[in-house]
């Protein structure tokens, strides 16, 4: 919330193992999630898209965790105040004893737990343990996730919104283009648009 105030817009001057260029908050974000997780001895590998490489844990800090996630997603958007969030997923190790960078190159089907967290008007994280979705949100006061939104399920009856890049549009293939077309002739009442840049924004 002080980002402004501590010069914290604009590049790093770095580029991301994804070809994305890294802002200042990106790094501030990554240093918080490995230096947080790393001191729970909970974990034993992270993996992040701001590092290259996975970051395996001492042996004397290692837990039976493995983390993955995207410190701050929609990092684009940082400079003109538009909400952001963090993405993550979590892994067990697959055998008894310290964890391995194999531990982390699984199918989402092995995920013990998942979830993001979006950063605007309130802190909320979205999160699942394979039964369920449940939604907690951060009450500044007693510095606290409370439960503000159980077994979390899409309506039977959902809003029509597509959300995407249309400015990308020439690179989409024939299927994706044609679902787009019908979206925006859908009658009674063709889908809404709306796509913010920043995945848990758009998802949530």
């Amino acid at each position: 919330r002080k980002a402004g105030i501590a010069g914290l817009y604009g590049l790093e001057g770095a580029v991301n193992v994804q070809g994305e260029d890294v802002k200042k908050l990106d790094i501030v974000a990554n240093d918080n999630f490995i230096n947080t997780l790393k001191f729970t001895r909970k974990i034993s590998v992270m993996v992040s898209e701001e590092n290259p490489e996975p970051i395996v844990v001492d042996k004397a800090l290692a837990g039976k965790y493995c983390v993955v996630f995207d410190p701050l997603d929609g990092s684009s958007n940082i400079d003109c105040n538009v909400s952001v969030g963090s993405i993550f997923g979590i892994y067990k190790n697959a055998a008894d004893g310290p964890g391995s960078v194999g531990d982390v190159l699984r199918p989402g089907k092995d995920l013990v737990g998942a979830g993001y967290c979006t950063y605007g008007s309130a802190t909320q994280m979205v999160l699942t343990t394979g039964n369920g979705v449940n939604v907690f949100t951060l009450d500044p006061a007693i510095g606290e996730f409370i439960l503000t939104a159980a077994d979390v399920k899409i309506p039977a009856k959902p809003k029509t919104i597509y959300s995407t890049n249309e400015g990308n549009w020439a690179s989409f293939d024939a299927a994706t283009q044609e679902f787009i077309t019908q979206c925006k002739a859908k009658t009674p009442k063709p889908y809404s648009l709306r796509y913010v840049g920043s995945m848990v924004a758009d998802v949530h």
